[in-house]
């Protein structure tokens, strides 16, 4: 029975493919012009064609306005935005109606989630109506198909498996999620229904981008998608994309006709899947990557090219250090140049906790001040200096009564003096790490000696490579080692290259022909660090995280100070304390107010020919130190000198800092006064 291209295409199953069809009723643009804008505009009849593929090539955004009416407009597919999903109000009627529907996998992005509005009685159980049941993955079992299911209760997980045959009346649940465009139409969009969307973040390089949507958009979106197939003709080598919209009548012939007549082009993804003993092998590049690094341009131009195998290779995925418009990337670790550490920035003192190591100790200075509410446990002041040991229960008093709390055992440097503490895992505070290691370091010794997340610059910039991307940054955020699918591949007309593609970055349709010479071995695998586009990198953070167990949450601070507590004033130069009186019993005497001058004293534990700045306790003057360094940086950036600040530079922001001190000392001074007869 013949059907329409458009009729055909909401038909086809993507799991059935390949497809064979035969035009019945054909079409000609302006009789004579086969092929337009990269897309078959022509199909004679008679004509039989191999469908290998079928993509979206566009999505129609239905804008819903004040009143009646709407507007519809075409959302480019890398739109550079994040979208929350709509939870679809119809009702499915059978498990089998969802399966059809969506995309259902082991991949966490794959398992929607619904709930019944009736119960559910299966042979050992039932499903409670209201329960939310996600669909986790397919099986088969004695010809019959069935999905797996999880269902939460009382924080345990309880296991389904559900036949395509039951019926019911399931909605799908709420979505918290944010989603890239290219996420959504990979594994959101129903089949044969529409999908409601509201744009929740929207990406600074929007700009970019031609898009009808109307600036400041708040509201929600209705996408439908618009296809394409793709397809192999008898006598052609290139694979063309058929428009779903041509006016045409075709007939599916798969089962008249031989597949293996047709070209049989691969992507990637299937030459990575083959197996291992298929490799090395020469294959022919019938469509190249639309879009790929300025390396990797080889791909467009060259023709053939040696697969010689299939692996997981390790990349470091890290963000530039700065508060707007960061720049990601991904590291490999045969990257050559080296890197020095960078201050690492503590939230909390729980972070603290999660990062200190056993092989150096960690260093840092409060930038936020705390009060304690506990007693026998400190208070917080910004400038405040610690050496972090180690967790400890600790029995404390809280508003008259004992109690038993996490604490974080630290010592407080007091100039040369060495005091233990306990500070509470609790606080809100923040610090900065103190650097006192100037070594350097390749990417592979970084990730072997220390844990991630980690804060570097680049010290030596990588000679292989014609461009360092990563030399001019003041700063990177390395974040997570992660692994991804790759092929290794060397083109046939410059065997001295080997280049490492991303399989799941990279979209190429490639063609087997035959085994190389043998003796053929890969040279050195050239060296790409990738800078990637925000929504990849989200995809990529998301993926890592889904395969990590969350950290316990820290603890919380208490809901209600003790009514004797003392206000601090937030933030203070260094350690104003009211002086003890009858109306403040528990409050310690007011100690004379200095500012702590620039020194460089020898700490425990730390190298002895290295020096540190202990800088003043305030935040203007930490401020003042980022600057002064962001500045230095600009200032050698064109000579390429990542050498720390030499001695003369520290003896100038000495003076500045002291200078500094010498005109507000009188002010302090006043200030703290004040404070005093405040609290007489």
């Amino acid at each position: 029975m013949a059907l329409t291209l458009q009729e055909f295409t909401y038909s086809l199953d993507p799991k059935a493919l390949p497809r064979i069809i035969q035009i019945q009723s054909g079409i000609y643009f302006q009789g004579s012009v086969y092929e337009m804008f990269g897309n078959e505009c022509c199909l004679p009849t008679g004509e039989v064609i191999k469908i290998i593929g079928l993509n979206i090539s566009k999505l129609s955004a239905e804008i819903q306005k004040e009143g009646p009416g709407s507007t519809c407009i075409e959302l480019p597919l890398d739109y550079p935005g994040l979208f929350k999903i709509v939870a679809d109000s119809e009702a499915y009627y059978t498990i089998g109606d969802i399966v059809k529907s969506l995309h259902i996998c082991q991949n966490r992005l794959g398992q929607p989630v619904f709930k019944s509005t009736v119960d559910i009685t299966l042979s050992n159980d039932t499903i409670q109506q209201g329960e939310t049941i996600m669909f986790t993955s397919l099986g088969e079992r004695n010809s019959e198909q069935f999905v797996n299911t999880e269902v939460m209760r009382k924080d345990k997980k309880h296991t389904f498996t559900l036949p395509l045959s039951q019926q019911g009346e399931f909605y799908e649940c709420e979505d918290d999620q944010f989603y890239t465009l290219k996420e959504i139409i990979e594994w959101k969009l129903p089949k044969g229904r529409k999908r409601a969307v509201n744009l929740a973040k929207t990406s600074a390089i929007k700009e970019f981008t031609f898009c009808e949507l109307p600036e400041n958009f708040k509201g929600e979106l209705t996408l439908t998608p618009v296809y394409e197939l793709q397809a192999v003709m008898k006598f052609r080598k290139d694979i063309v994309h058929i428009p779903s919209s041509l006016d045409v009548e075709v007939i599916d012939v798969t089962d008249k006709y031989d597949i293996n007549s047709f070209v049989q082009p691969l992507s990637i993804n299937d030459i990575f899947n083959r197996p291992g003993n298929n490799f090395p092998i020469v294959a022919e590049i019938i469509e190249g990557p639309e879009h790929t690094v300025e390396s990797l341009k080889f791909l467009k131009s060259c023709k053939e090219v040696i697969i010689h195998q299939a692996f997981q290779a390790k990349r470091i995925l890290a963000s530039e250090i700065r508060s707007d418009a960061q720049k990601h990337f991904l590291i490999p670790c045969t990257y050559n140049g080296k890197f020095k550490r960078r201050p690492r920035e503590f939230p909390t003192a729980y972070d603290l906790e999660i990062a200190k190591s056993d092989k150096e100790q960690l260093h840092v200075v409060a930038t936020k001040a705390f009060e304690s509410h506990y007693e026998g446990l400190e208070t917080v002041f910004v400038g405040d200096q610690f050496l972090v040991q180690h967790r400890k229960t600790s029995e404390v008093i809280y508003g008259g009564t004992q109690k038993t709390v996490e604490a974080l055992a630290c010592e407080r440097i007091e100039g040369k003096v060495y005091e233990p503490v306990l500070i509470p895992m609790c606080m809100e505070g923040g610090f900065v790490e103190v650097i006192h290691d100037k070594k350097q370091y390749h990417i592979s010794e970084i990730c072997h000696k220390f844990h991630l997340p980690f804060n570097v610059k680049v010290a030596m910039r990588d000679l292989s490579i014609g461009e360092d991307i990563l030399a001019t940054m003041l700063g990177l955020h390395l974040e997570e080692e992660i692994t991804e699918p790759c092929l290794l591949i060397t083109p046939l007309k410059n065997l001295s290259e080997c280049w490492e593609i991303p399989v799941n970055r990279i979209k190429m349709s490639l063609q087997l022909l035959h085994r190389p010479d043998k003796g053929t071995e890969p040279p050195p695998v050239k060296t790409v660090v990738e800078e990637i586009s925000e929504d990849c990198y989200y995809t990529l953070r998301r993926y890592v995280n889904a395969t990590l167990h969350p950290p316990p949450r820290p603890p919380k601070k208490p809901l209600q100070p003790p009514s004797k507590s003392f206000k601090l004033e937030v933030p203070q130069p260094k350690r104003p304390d009211a002086p003890s009186s009858p109306k403040s019993p528990h409050v310690n005497p007011l100690k004379p107010f200095k500012p702590i001058k620039v020194v460089s004293p020898e700490l425990k534990n730390a190298t002895p020919q290295y020096e540190f700045m202990k800088i003043t306790a305030t935040e203007s003057n930490l401020q003042k130190v980022r600057s002064s360094e962001k500045l230095t940086k600009e200032e050698d950036d064109d000579g390429h000198d990542y050498e720390y600040i030499d001695q003369d530079e520290v003896e100038d922001i000495r003076k500045k800092f002291q200078e500094k001190h010498t005109e507000n000392k009188t002010n302090c001074k006043q200030r703290t006064g004040n404070q005093y007869e405040e609290h007489m």
